[in-house]
């Protein structure tokens, strides 16, 4: 059978709604399996023993969450077959995807964001837009790709929210605060300055984006990820600091705070719950602050609990 790659490849980007990126990476997952059947004597790669073969030349040479990814792939792509009526029955039906290391996710006390925050000076060309981009990552725990991809239009002032598309091109509406909100109005005068040099270069204005760069088009996630890593140094924080760590400090502050699993797996457009919960690693303190001041009987068990301690069992 010849791979259906151009109609697979539709089918992601038009009906899954799937990134660019993520497409490309699901058929270089798919052409991983096709190479190593090519290099195994042309064997069938619908066969539940080829794939079990395949999974096994990638353990060694792939980190656990790389095989997990790549069957991730597989599986989307199997489910299409059998959409489409290409194959009768998926073949990784009782393969399970390896064991994974939960991990905690690495995040920054209140302080140090503030210190990060408060890090852009006269010495940066892009100060205003630096700090508009933390300022608005924080505020609203959006991933870096999310935020590069974000328009003009999708932001209300006077209700205080932006419409973020997510993975699968699914909206979610988040607000931001008044910090947010002050640093975005500073950084509009030099987006402006940055649409008029581009205009006066020749070049079509880019009036849709909401962050630009020196040349006055889209901002990249990797740039933002540089400058981030480069506050971050400047700030004296010890661990390095990267967009996505400003997305689980987001997400840590609000559970901190009282904020529940639900709001916060809303806030972060996540599909499943389970995702979110690798975020339940506040302190032991703060979990015992809590506990003492909501449950009804706390108090008296810790007035108790000294004199029962002491008690004989009878």
């Amino acid at each position: 059978m010849s791979i259906p790659v151009d109609t697979f490849k539709r089918w992601l980007l038009v009906e899954r709604g799937y990134s660019p990126l993520t497409v490309e990476s699901y058929l270089s997952d798919i052409n991983e399996l096709y190479r190593y059947c090519r290099n195994n004597g042309n064997s069938d790669p619908f066969q539940t023993k080829t794939l079990r073969g395949f999974i096994a030349s990638l353990h060694g040479k792939n980190s656990a969450a790389s095989v997990a990814r790549k069957l991730s792939a597989l599986r989307t792509f199997f489910r299409y077959l059998l959409r489409e009526k290409l194959i009768h029955e998926n073949p990784l039906q009782g393969i399970a995807n390896p064991k994974l290391v939960r991990y905690i996710p690495s995040f920054l006390t209140v302080d140090e964001v503030f210190c990060l925050l408060d890090a852009p000076d006269d010495r940066d060309s892009f100060a205003s837009r630096d700090q508009a981009v933390m300022e608005l990552l924080y505020a609203t725990g959006m991933r870096v790709s999310e935020l590069v991809a974000c328009n003009c239009s999708a932001l209300d002032f006077d209700a205080g929210m932006v419409t973020v598309m997510g993975k699968g091109r699914k909206e979610r509406i988040v607000p931001f605060g008044r910090a947010a909100a002050e640093a975005l109005h500073r950084y509009f005068s030099q987006r402006e300055t940055l649409i008029i040099a581009r205009i006066e270069r020749g070049h079509p204005p880019e009036r849709e984006a909401l962050f630009l760069n020196n040349r006055g088009s889209r901002l990249t996630a990797r740039s933002v990820e540089r400058f981030v890593g480069m506050y971050g140094r400047r700030a004296g924080i010890q661990v390095t600091v990267t967009p996505h760590g400003l997305r689980h400090s987001f997400a840590t502050h609000l559970l901190e705070m009282g904020a529940d699993l639900r709001t916060v797996q809303e806030l972060l457009g996540h599909v499943s719950l389970s995702t979110t919960q690798k975020y339940t690693h506040v302190n032991m303190d703060h979990l015992t602050r809590v506990y003492d001041m909501a449950h009804p009987q706390a108090g008296q068990q810790q007035k108790n609990r000294p004199q029962q301690e002491g008690q004989e069992e009878k």
